[in-house]
């Protein structure tokens, strides 16, 4: 095993339990994947964030049609659409999917975000859109994900949860929780009778400085103090 599967296999097991500290996710439920050189880095299926060590990351080769995997155990039923949206978006590097609670109201509801705060400038564009509901692990549901996260760096899934994906795991953890706070706010806005929407061009005024806003990753401020 390489050094950089070693470094990425401790950081998926740091982000799972920091995911369950925060609210995000709980028991064996969601999952985190990385891309490793060639290879996608996936949580394994059911198991206990708890009980989860590095040595039961599967490894999965990208490029392979048929989802082979190496490993002591089998990687998540999910890995379909996280090996998609690694290969159909190299801007990707992370991708971070929960059931966290105010964001699958909003995928059981299948009510897309709109821009009620200007964070969603964060996920590339005005509205946080729901991916077309299909059953969990199947390649109807990838190719929902992947149309829904086209140009998006996260979505709702109807009737299940949210994902993200990011350059990075930190950056990915970020949008984990910026999109369930967008989720919180957007579900009290409607209880209150809806909120005020931003504009395509009030969104695309405050993306432009999104590049460096919000948690980086060590590299990302290493080049900025550099700089």
């Amino acid at each position: 095993m390489t050094d950089i599967h070693t470094d990425h296999r401790s950081a998926i097991v740091a982000a799972c339990r920091q995911l369950e500290r925060d609210g995000l996710n709980r028991g064996a439920s969601g999952n985190v994947s990385v891309r490793a050189g060639q290879d996608m880095l996936i949580t394994p299926s059911a198991v206990g964030y708890d009980a989860l060590l590095p040595e039961m990351i599967a490894r999965m080769p990208l490029a392979d049609p048929n989802g082979a995997w190496h490993g002591p155990r089998k990687p998540s039923s999910e890995w379909r659409f996280h090996r998609d949206i690694l290969r159909a978006r190299p801007d990707i590097g992370a991708v971070v999917h929960t059931h966290a609670p105010f964001s699958t109201i909003l995928a059981v509801a299948r009510r897309p975000i709109p821009a009620i705060h200007y964070m969603i400038a964060a996920f590339g564009g005005p509205e946080i859109r729901v991916a077309g509901y299909a059953r969990y692990g199947t390649a109807a549901l990838s190719e929902n994900v992947v149309a829904a996260m086209d140009g998006r760096n996260g979505c709702l899934m109807a009737n299940h949860g949210m994902v993200v994906g990011g350059p990075d795991l930190t950056r990915a953890l970020w949008l984990a929780g910026e999109l369930e706070a967008l989720a919180h706010q957007y579900y009290h806005a409607l209880a209150i009778g809806g909120g005020h929407v931003l504009t395509d061009a009030e969104i695309a005024e405050t993306a432009e400085g999104f590049a460096s806003y919000g948690v980086q990753s060590a590299d990302a401020e290493s080049q900025e103090e550099q700089a």
